[in-house]
């Protein structure tokens, strides 16, 4: 994988166009280290790049852009899974191909199959195509959003990249914060499409931009090409034995982990002390004729820490293990600026920051590619508050009353450390979420927390272009009720969160963006294709069963886990968020020194600063652990908003 980016404007260019492009080339330099590669036409008025990671294919016929008789030019920042049986059937059609990179078959598709190309596309991608002769061009990205493509118009001009920066890197391009974006940083959860910044979009996973310039000026509109469908309950099979979803969760995520494995570099695995790292990792260990070298994040505070669980499944499959020990010296000071720079978002932990530093280690250990567990909890029912939810609103005529009590009263025990982030401390509502669920789903709630405590201190100006703005309902008129309709409690607490924080959160400081921050490509076999498919069919009672969460795939993988993990709840991973130590504190009040003393306060903009000093004056001085957790939260996301604002705009 890599970087793309570029700018388009069908009445032309520019003489400069070249020069531009390397400057925002030049933005994303640290997606890629084997080259950067152009093709600009300013008749044409297009300029398009690619910053080259080299992981598949012949270095020597690496250029990673590819054209058709100059009238269609297309890149991508992709990986292509199962491409060598496309090429093939690619080839007794009739194409030929010039090199061995796994991209090149996306110009063929499209030429056969038109817009439907991205249907044929298994894998993960951000996509930019020019289409001259059907004067269209067209931005497209994966189905879950595993790789980031943004988009900027202004004046006729279609500005797009791999990462914000790199169109902030046109002079043309006006750089400020976006008021609806800003109460959504503060809250965690974005809208689907939606960045921090004013007029700078995100293509929404599933989606392709279409831009139509047969005028002569264009016109951009957007297209969904897939969506997450779980079955309605009507529609749901019956009858079908358990063990027959168990065999298909270990085949599919078998044959995932195997098309992953496929590489010219060498491929390691990240690994927690959680199921999913350690069920890709022993699959993966099983198709590999040699050691695999796994990482594990290590914090200094054995509350939040599973490395010694880690460390038992690298042992056991005889991988080359490296913990990663981390301190606060670690996830804050400039490591902490740099992940904001990277993920161009707030974040509520400094998770986002330990996974940047592990990725720099995996690098540093000769590796480009990692295994990693992402989309597991999606799709199999793993977060706490999806089996808040099924408990319920989804198990009514299952459990008797004593029994449910009984459940909740263990759930809310063992996630006690992140109540007040992960998990509310009492339930909420929203009219809009009730509206197109019939219930708020628990996920959002702690967010809505969140936001009743950030409102406050926004400044009056603020205030004011906010008016009239929910940002819940901002959510949920989002969403598209269709794939909600007539479906289970547990497919629309999935479905809902799969469409907002899997993209703007877990795929975002959890994935791409701190991986690729030191060139690495991370790889997501739960959100292949087959397995996604398979895994919407699993009925609600198999992902979650009475007390325990991710049942199915516990069975289907409980030969290959260390058996503590077969029977041990759901764990979240998080870093100790700040006021659990003194040297955190330390680290945290430095840096709102720098980016948050009065000055600064005043020359952002976002606060009041009498209410701000105010909120952080009690913060210091709360006991109660689940309001520290959240104002930990809200303080992180002020933090990062003054540090966007430092880095980006000023």
């Amino acid at each position: 994988m890599s970087g793309i980016t570029g700018f388009f404007n069908p009445k032309g260019i520019g003489e400069n166009s070249k020069n531009l492009l390397n400057g925002m080339l030049k933005a994303i330099a640290h997606r890629g280290s084997d080259g950067a590669y152009r093709y600009a036409d300013s008749q044409k008025g297009i300029a398009m790049g690619h910053q080259y990671l080299h992981v598949n294919g012949d270095r020597a016929t690496a250029n990673p852009i590819f054209e058709k008789e100059n009238e269609v030019i297309v890149t991508a920042n992709g990986r292509f899974y199962d491409y060598k049986r496309t090429r093939l059937e690619l080839q007794f059609e009739g194409h030929r191909f010039l090199s061995k990179n796994d991209n090149e078959i996306i110009l063929p598709l499209y030429l056969k199959y038109g817009q439907a190309f991205v249907e044929h596309l298994n894998g993960e991608f951000a996509i930019s195509l020019l289409d001259l002769k059907n004067k269209k061009m067209i931005l497209a990205r994966d189905r879950f959003g595993v790789k980031p493509l943004f988009y900027h118009i202004a004046d006729g001009t279609l500005y797009w990249g791999s990462e914000i920066k790199s169109i902030f890197a046109h002079p043309a391009v006006r750089r400020s914060l976006d008021a609806k974006g800003i109460v959504h940083q503060l809250m965690q959860t974005m809208v689907s499409g939606s960045t921090a910044f004013k007029d700078i979009h995100a293509v929404r996973p599933g989606h392709m931009l279409i831009v139509d310039f047969s005028t002569g000026s264009i016109e951009a509109n957007e297209v969904k090409y897939w969506d997450l469908d779980f079955p309605k309950k009507e529609e749901r099979l019956q009858g079908i034995p358990d063990a027959v979803y168990i065999e298909e969760v270990q085949q599919r995520l078998s044959n995932a982990v195997a098309v992953r494995m496929d590489a010219d570099v060498e491929v390691a695995a990240y690994l927690s002390g959680g199921i999913d790292s350690c069920a890709i990792l022993g699959m993966a260990s099983a198709w590999s004729q040699d050691p695999l070298k796994a990482f594990t994040i290590s914090f200094d505070n054995a509350d939040y820490d599973e490395a010694a669980i880690a460390k038992r499944m690298a042992n056991s499959v005889g991988a080359d293990h490296t913990k990663i020990v981390l301190t606060a010296e670690d996830l804050y000071g400039p490591n902490y600026v740099d992940t904001v720079w990277h993920s161009e978002r707030t974040f509520y932990n400094t998770l986002g920051v330990a996974k940047k530093l592990m990725s720099h280690t995996v690098v540093g250990k000769g590796c480009r590619v990692a295994l990693t567990g992402e989309g597991s909890d999606e799709l199999f029912g793993g977060y706490p508050s999806f089996k808040r939810d099924m408990l319920r609103y989804g198990m009514s005529n299952q459990l008797q009353g004593d029994e449910a009590k009984s459940y909740h009263k263990l759930m809310d025990q063992t996630n006690k450390l992140f109540t007040g982030a992960i998990l509310s401390d009492r339930v909420l509502a929203h009219e809009a979420m009730d509206d197109v669920c019939g219930f708020t789903p628990s996920w959002i709630q702690p967010w809505m927390q969140t936001l009743e405590l950030a409102r406050p201190l926004l400044h009056d100006d603020l205030t004011d272009q906010l008016q009239g703005y929910d940002p819940i309902a901002g959510i949920a008129d989002s969403l598209d009720t269709k794939k909600l309709e007539d479906r289970h409690v547990l497919d629309k607490a999935q479905y809902t969160w799969c469409k907002t924080m899997l993209e703007c959160q877990i795929l975002n400081w959890g994935g791409d963006r701190v991986d690729m921050a030191n060139g690495m490509e991370s790889r997501p076999p739960f959100l292949d294709q087959e397995v996604v498919d398979m895994a919407v069919q699993i009925p609600p009672h198999l992902r979650i069963n009475g007390n325990t969460e991710k049942w199915v795939l516990r069975e289907a993988m409980k030969r290959i886990i260390p058996q503590e993990l077969y029977t041990r709840e759901k764990f979240a991973f998080m870093a100790p968020p700040g006021h659990t130590d003194t040297n955190k504190q330390n680290g945290l009040q430095q840096l709102m020194a720098t980016y948050m003393n009065e000055e600064s306060i005043r020359e952002v903009g976002i606060f009041d600063i009498k209410k701000l000093n105010t909120f952080v004056d009690l913060y210091k001085k709360d006991k109660n652990p689940v309001s520290l957790t959240r104002k930990d939260a809200l303080l992180n996301h002020i933090l990062g908003l003054h540090i966007l604002w430092h880095q980006f705009v000023k």
